[in-house]
Parts: C-alpha cells; structure tokens; sequence
C-alpha cells in the first residue's frame, strides 16, 4: 500500500474526526441548531418558506437541504416548504449575464421572499459576495437570516441573525459538519412540525 496515500487517509479521518469532536463537545452550537430548527418551525406554521443558497459544494448542499424538507428524511410526513435557489439554471444565468454574478441569488430573494420566511445562505469563507447581497436582501425585506460558514464567519456574521461556523478553516471539513447540521436541524423541524408522528428517541 502506498504509505504516503495511508498518511493522507489517516491524516484526514483525524482531522474530520477533532473538528466533529470539538463542535459536538459545544452546548451553544446545539443550542444554535435547536434555535435555527425554531426559527424555521416557527415560519413554516405561519406560511412561510425556507429559502437556502451557496456555491460550488454549498449549492449542491443547499439542493440536498431543500429535498429532505420537500421529501423527508427521518420519517413520512406532507412536505415543508423549502427552495434551493441554486437549481434554475435560466434565473441563475439570466441574473449573471444582465447584472452580475454577485446578484444571482439577491433577485430571487427578492422576487420570491416574503416578510417572515427564512433564508439559509451558505459559505465555507463567510464572504461570498453573492450571498452577501442575498442576505443583506432578506434582512431589509424582514426574513430571518440564518448562516452556514467556517470559523469566525467572515462578512456574513454581520448579515445573520443566527450563524453556525464550523470549527475548521478547511473547506471539506466545514462542508462536512454543514451537512451534519442540516441533518439535525432538518430533524428538529420535522418533529417540531409533526410531532404525533414522530418516532420516540
């Protein structure tokens, strides 16, 4: 076996496996995921809608979040009201080539948010300029504004009401835990709506 590739593997199992320690060994991140999961009930039961958006591995997180809320994850129950804006390819590319890139997720907030949803932006750095726009949009237009980032959480920990930083600079890791967190959150939320369907822990 190749021992420099068994470094690399074992070198990398040790570093998921300490960030995943050291956040899990955090009682205000799971309070921070018991209070995203309430924010998002709390719009849901009242109409409204959960709207998440990212780039790169974070876009593909963001269809991954959005279909366990529309589908299921832990149990059966109606579908919850999310949207990836990830996923319209001519929005996305129209957006980019009339007005820019950093605009392709601000001109779907603001033409399908409204007053009292949630949105979700998701970014390994914290500064993605497009993200940015769509949060500081969603604040203005009275959306509570939730954030996925890595530590210390860049330029977005200014346009979240609530912010989750994965305990890593490294992106893969800080992907990893986000989808971690997604798990859970989504979870919580599906209890919180059904709870008389929920399986007993």
């Amino acid at each position: 076996m190749d021992t420099d590739a068994s470094r690399y593997v074992a070198h990398y199992l040790d570093t998921s496996r300490e960030a995943l320690d050291d956040f899990a060994a955090d009682p205000a991140m799971r309070a921070l995921m018991v209070a995203m999961a309430e924010d998002i009930a709390a719009s849901m039961r009242a109409g409204g809608k959960l709207l998440i958006a990212g780039n790169g591995g974070s876009a593909a997180d963001a269809q991954h979040i959005a279909g366990e809320f529309i589908s299921r994850l832990m149990f059966d129950h109606p579908p919850l009201a999310s949207v990836a804006l990830t996923t319209d390819s001519s929005a996305i590319t129209a957006t980019g080539n009339d007005y820019g890139y950093e605009f392709v997720f601000e001109r779907q907030v603001r033409g399908i948010a409204r007053a009292g949803d949630v949105f979700l932006g998701i970014s390994t750095s914290g500064n993605s300029p497009n993200v940015l726009r769509a949060l500081a949009a969603a604040r203005e237009m009275g959306v509570v504004t939730l954030g996925f980032a890595g530590a210390g959480g860049g330029k977005m920990a200014a346009l979240c009401d609530r912010i989750l930083c994965a305990p890593s600079t490294w992106t893969p890791i800080i992907q990893q835990i986000h989808i971690t967190v997604a798990h859970i959150v989504c979870a919580l939320v599906e209890r919180a709506m059904f709870p008389q369907a929920a399986p007993r822990i």
